[in-house]
């Protein structure tokens, strides 16, 4: 199920949304130019559990930044150009009315703040892990649980793949994001030791805003 619109429009122009965006848009062709490089930059930028719980050392020959600051630069990187596509999707759809309610800077810190949570959720349980973490999609999981819990009967028109015919549709917000979270919740149940998809973050990161959402919406809203 592929969210293409909501019908759902913003009252403000929702600047941080297109500026956040953009930076991951930025930042991946950056990584594309690097070519064979890029996956120095992955390792590099990425948040590496064992690097940030256990002070585990990258070869000199990789440039990276503190440990600590992968926490944030991670949220820019993206392992391909479907992961972009993916996340930048979410991202078009459901952020600009979060941000409208919230207000520019408390948005931009409750994203973030979910992106922290995603991280932690990802690397605490397994603190050895040197597998670096990159993307959007956990700070973006924490935009999607503020969506629902804002605007649970706001319709969402989403593309079904049936074979080799697509069907359109409108649903209740409520039923697309409460749906993508229980299949978050299904697949990290079911993946393995090395998953390529970082499900706990998506689970840590919908959770963060969940919790987070109504401390960052004035409350005349």
């Amino acid at each position: 199920m592929i969210p293409i619109r909501d019908d759902n429009p913003a009252r403000r122009t929702p600047w941080l949304t297109w500026l956040l965006i953009g930076s991951c848009v930025g930042v991946f062709l950056w990584e594309w130019s690097l070519g064979a490089a890029a996956q120095q930059a992955i390792f590099g930028y990425g948040l590496i559990p064992a690097r940030l719980l256990q002070g585990a050392m990258l070869p000199p020959e990789i440039g990276t930044v503190p440990a600590l600051l992968t926490v944030f630069t991670s949220m820019f990187l993206h392992g391909g150009w479907m992961h972009l596509i993916g996340n930048m999707l979410y991202l078009w759809i459901f952020s600009d009315n979060v941000e409208d309610a919230m207000g520019h800077g408390r948005f931009i810190v409750f994203y973030l703040l979910c992106g922290i949570g995603a991280a932690m959720a990802q690397a605490l349980p397994d603190p050895s892990s040197a597998i670096p973490m990159v993307g959007a999609s956990g700070a973006i999981s924490g935009v999607l649980a503020a969506y629902l819990m804002l605007y649970p009967r706001a319709r969402v028109t989403v593309v079904i793949p049936l074979g080799f015919y697509l069907h359109v549709t409108r649903l209740p917000a409520a039923a697309v994001l409460g749906l993508w979270f229980l299949l978050q919740l299904l697949s990290e149940m079911m993946s393995g030791a090395g998953a390529g998809v970082a499900f706990r973050a998506h689970i840590g990161g919908f959770v963060a805003g969940l919790l987070l959402v109504f401390a960052f919406v004035p409350k005349r809203r």
